[in-house]
């Protein structure tokens, strides 16, 4: 098999440079140069002075570049898509969806940041406080910094950077170093289209991403959490912000009065697209008992006619593609053979197709959670099925794993599939859908538990984590002093405490001062 690992190299004038492979055959696509600290610093001080006038043009003026970008991006989409595929080894299906992703989020955030940003000015909660006039503002974090997973070249970092630079940051951006090459065009993009100096690309290996934490005054992260971690623990020790998504286990419920048509596409669709490198991906699937064997025959019959493959653009010839490191088919094989061994049965798939990193989409079937394929996170083409006995041993079995990010049911009752929904220890649930709640942008999206810190991605708040706040306060009405000011005085102290029990103590004898502890009401 081809070994497609990322490699340092260097150009001929002695600069180090990281080569990117294809994994679906191993042939060099590209290179890109292997960043320090030196070259990270000196983009971040360009930023840094860039940014004060991309925030002073305002929401609007943002977003006419914004949408400028993405003119420019459908205008070269045939090349950017080239890329993502080159480097990743998708399908040409799983690669098409990274454009999609990228047109809903920029216009999205181009349309709605003036009314998120805009300054609010809250009503005083209370009588004593009707002399103030309250304004609560945003103003951004200048730098930001966003640390990009390998499995959506594109998707993955459009989530992040529209957002950041909506609010008025600058951004300084680190694709992995196993899929830089469709991220550079596209900040070779914005800078083709005469945008502000506010969008930063920093290559390379871990040296280039460790030093994005240190210059940045916030950090995105995603990817695993094992990294999120050391991430975390960085900007804990710099007292910046950090938010983190993290790993997945993603359970999906199929209750017995589903459509089963409809869940076995689910699953299949779910768990394998993108050969399952998918954060929000199924990887796990949980089936009442009266349903368990059609499911699973259906399933296994229609994962079965998938085709395998990085086929060439526009042909739709394959359904899943590569995986995208040997370290990745590493562990999709760890947890077959673990499975096996344990006395699971492949139905269908079950090993590598002897053609780059490319793994058989794969059917599991008797699995518990002894086994590493239901409790650790796959990432790969692989649906494990078990069987259960009712709808809370299914919520039971969901909500044994460290891991919180998303899920789904399948059930033909709404009210019941929001039931169980509510039951799941999870920051998103799509019902009688896959994957579906990161595309409702209205709504937010994050992990709970060992998933992630801080909201990723959705409303107001998928741009609002970008900013600090501001809370001021003006007077209505122009006084001397106030009650509570100095000098202290007895008169001024009893003013005070009786304007205290007025407007705060239940009950007209305690607002008047005449219940004492020990009398009657």
């Amino acid at each position: 098999m081809a070994t497609v690992e990322q490699a340092q190299t260097t150009t001929d004038s002695g600069a180090p440079t990281v080569d990117v492979f294809c994994p679906a055959d191993g042939r060099l696509v590209g290179s890109v140069p292997d960043m320090g600290a030196p070259e990270v610093e000196q983009i971040a001080a360009q930023l840094r002075a860039a940014q004060p006038a991309w925030e002073a043009i305002g929401p609007e003026g943002r977003a006419r570049h914004m949408l400028a970008w993405l003119d420019w991006i459908f205008d070269n989409e045939d090349r950017i898509l080239e890329l993502v595929q080159q480097e990743s080894g998708k399908s040409y299906g799983d690669t098409k969806i990274e454009i999609l992703a990228t047109a809903e989020v920029i216009n999205y955030y181009a349309k709605h940041a003036g009314e998120f940003l805009a300054d609010q000015h809250p009503r005083p909660h209370e009588l004593a406080s009707s002399t103030k006039s309250l304004h609560l503002f945003r103003k951004p974090y200048q730098l930001v910094g966003e640390i990009f997973p390998w499995n959506y070249p594109l998707a993955m970092p459009m989530l992040d950077v529209p957002p950041a630079l909506m609010a008025g940051a600058a951004v300084l951006s680190k694709p992995s170093e196993f899929t830089p090459l469709a991220w550079t065009e596209c900040v070779r993009g914005w800078n083709e289209i005469a945008a502000p100096p506010v969008l930063g690309l920093a290559n390379g290996a871990g040296a280039a991403g460790a030093a994005v934490i240190d210059v940045v005054d916030m950090i995105m992260f995603t990817g695993s959490t094992r990294t999120g971690r050391k991430i975390a623990v960085r900007a804990a020790e710099r007292l910046i912000p950090a938010a983190l998504e993290l790993g997945g286990k993603d359970a999906m419920i199929v209750l017995d009065d589903a459509d089963m048509e409809r869940a076995v596409n689910g699953a299949t669709w779910g768990g394998l697209f993108n050969a399952g490198q998918t954060c929000i991906a199924v990887e796990r699937v949980y089936v009442e008992e009266p349903i368990y064997d059609e499911f699973v025959a259906k399933l296994t019959e229609k994962v079965s006619g998938l085709r395998t493959g990085m086929d060439a653009p526009g042909t739709y010839q394959s359904d899943l593609g590569s995986l995208a490191t040997e370290a990745q088919l590493e562990i999709v094989e760890r947890h077959v053979q673990d499975a096996k061994d344990r006395g699971a049965r492949v139905l269908t798939g079950g090993k590598p197709t002897g053609q780059g990193l490319i793994y058989e989409p794969t059917v599991l079937v008797d699995v518990d959670h002894t086994m590493q394929c239901m409790t650790e996170e796959t990432f790969g083409p692989t649906i494990p099925v078990m069987k259960v006995a009712n709808e809370a041993e299914a919520i039971r079995l969901a909500n044994d794993s460290p891991y919180g990010l998303n899920g789904s049911v399948y059930t033909g009752d709404n009210d019941r599939g929001i039931r169980v929904a509510r039951q799941m220890e999870t920051g998103g649930v799509s019902v009688n859908n896959a994957m579906m709640t990161l595309f409702q942008f209205p709504l937010p999206f994050g992990g709970w538990k060992e998933s992630g810190i801080g909201g990723r991605f959705g409303g107001p708040a998928g741009l609002l984590k970008y900013c600090r706040q501001q809370s001021v306060t003006t007077e209505r009405i122009k006084l001397a002093s106030e009650i509570h000011w100095y000098p202290y005085t007895k008169r001024r102290g009893r003013v005070a405490a009786h304007l205290t029990r007025i407007l705060g103590a239940r009950g007209w004898r305690r607002r008047l001062g005449l219940k004492r502890k020990g009398s009657p009401e």
